[in-house]
Formats: structure tokens, C-alpha cells, sequence
């Protein structure tokens, strides 16, 4: 019997949202804006992006950012399939697939939600190397015209995984927890191989930029910029609506269209 299939695999997703919730509501969170019109939990917000941030801190998105219209990209390995779930529960719409499996099938349903919904991936996963972008969120702001939103996130003091290849992190209760939203940043639409990697290597080097400052502001106390206090909205776990199929297709062509594999 597989454990991510019907009943059980429900009640693993249920577990995992409400541990989540139940622990990261203990922490203190804030946020340090480029532009807060950016951010969908904002009445300022305008504009939709492609948000993304390291896959280590996968909690702290997953905690605030539910029912914000916001798809987030995950792998199709079995065993996302509970945080596929989880994160339905929370109010993410999810989009199966990776830039090295069912990737192009994931893009193209990517480019159906970004006419209505905020996208969001993280761009080191599912499996590294650690704080390396691949190239697939630029394509992807390339080829949709939207913004990417670089987000920096950092906990106080975590726990470590020391063995994941992302050294997942685990907030300590109570601790502080930082938040620093870039600026948005536009990929030439169209733009050839050569263009997405110079662009690849420019967003990789902010985010990287943005989490060592919000790890180090949540480590140091020492604020950045003119931060905020950050909540969520309180909101019962639901499930959210909409496909969570696997996309099926190869990214054979993934040179030709200049997304890395």
C-alpha cells in the first residue's frame, strides 16, 4: 500500500499542515520591502510574479503565503506527494514537475496560471546543488513578461539537516524569523540561451545576496531597511481546488529553449 495514495496520503498531507502551522506560529516574523506592491497579501499589491526563494526554507512561504492565488511548482518524485497535498490544504494551487522531470509539460501549464495566478518555485530544488538557480524562472519571466520576485529568507539560530543537499532549516520556537522581498526583476521577453544565463547568474547572485542579509538580520537583531511585522491571515485548513496531475513529458528540448537541465 503506497502511503501517498487515498486516505492515508490525505491524512499524512493534514498531519504535515497542521505541524507546520502549529510550529511557525510561534515565531516572530518581518519583512523588509524593495517594493511592497509586490507582495499579494498587501492592498498595494498590482502586479503578479514569479516568486522564489531557497528550497531549505520552504516552511516559512508555506506558513504565510496560503490563499494568495499562488501556484508553486514541485517535483513529481513520490515522495513530494504529500507536500503537494499540504500545501493544497494551506491554499497553494501546485503544478507537478521539475526542470529535470516532466519539466516542459510543467512550463507550459505554468504559462496557462500565469495569466491569472502568482507563480512560485524554488529554483535550487528538488534536489541542488544548495543555493545554485537553475535556469527555469528565468525562462519562464522571459517567456510570460512577468516580474521575478527574489525573496530572502533567514531564521534565527536554526537546526540544521546537515545531511539534505539543502541543509534544510528548522526554526527554532519562538525565534525571530526575516524576510527580505527584492525588487522585481524583468528577463527580456524572448531572450536566447546566452541572454538567460547572463540573467540566471544575476538573479542567483541576488537572492543569495538577499538571504545572507535576512539570515543575517534574523541572527543579529539588526534591522534592514524599514521592516514590518508580517502575519497571516488567520484561515481554516481547506483544500484547495484544482489539478495536482504529474506532468509527463521529457525535457528533451531543454537546450533548444535555453532552460538547464
Amino acid at each position: 500500500m503506497k502511503l501517498t495514495s487515498g486516505w492515508i496520503g490525505g491524512s499524512l498531507s493534514l498531519g504535515m499542515s497542521i505541524a507546520v502551522r502549529t510550529w511557525m506560529k510561534t515565531l516572530r516574523f518581518q519583512i523588509s520591502y524593495y517594493d511592497s506592491s509586490y507582495d499579494p497579501a498587501n492592498a498595494s499589491y498590482t502586479t503578479p510574479g514569479i516568486y522564489i526563494f531557497w528550497h531549505e526554507y520552504i516552511p516559512f512561504m508555506f506558513y504565510l503565503r496560503g490563499h494568495n492565488d499562488v501556484a508553486m511548482l514541485l517535483s513529481q518524485h513520490r515522495d513530494a506527494e504529500t507536500l503537494a497535498r499540504a500545501t493544497r490544504f494551506v491554499g497553494f494551487g501546485t503544478i507537478r514537475g521539475s526542470t529535470s522531470r516532466g519539466g516542459i509539460t510543467a512550463l507550459r501549464k505554468m504559462f496557462r496560471q500565469g495569466k491569472t495566478m502568482n507563480l512560485t518555485m524554488t529554483p535550487d530544488g528538488p534536489r541542488g546543488p544548495r543555493r545554485e538557480l537553475a535556469a527555469g524562472c528565468v525562462y519562464l519571466a522571459s517567456r510570460l513578461q512577468l516580474p521575478i520576485i527574489p525573496l530572502g529568507l533567514g531564521y534565527d539560530r536554526p537546526w540544521r539537516m546537515r545531511r539534505a543537499w539543502d541543509q534544510f532549516a528548522v526554526p527554532r520556537p519562538g525565534s525571530r524569523a526575516r524576510a527580505i522581498m527584492g525588487p522585481g526583476i524583468w528577463i527580456p521577453a524572448k531572450a536566447d540561451r546566452e541572454q538567460l544565463e547572463t540573467h540566471r547568474r544575476q538573479v542567483e547572485t541576488v537572492l543569495n545576496r538577499l538571504t545572507v542579509e535576512a539570515e543575517q538580520w534574523a541572527e543579529t537583531g539588526q534591522a534592514v531597511g524599514n521592516p514590518v511585522v508580517i502575519t497571516r491571515t488567520p484561515r481554516a485548513l481547506t483544500w484547495m481546488r484544482g489539478s495536482a496531475e504529474p506532468a509527463i513529458a521529457k525535457l528533451d528540448d531543454a537546450s533548444r529553449r535555453g532552460v538547464a537541465t
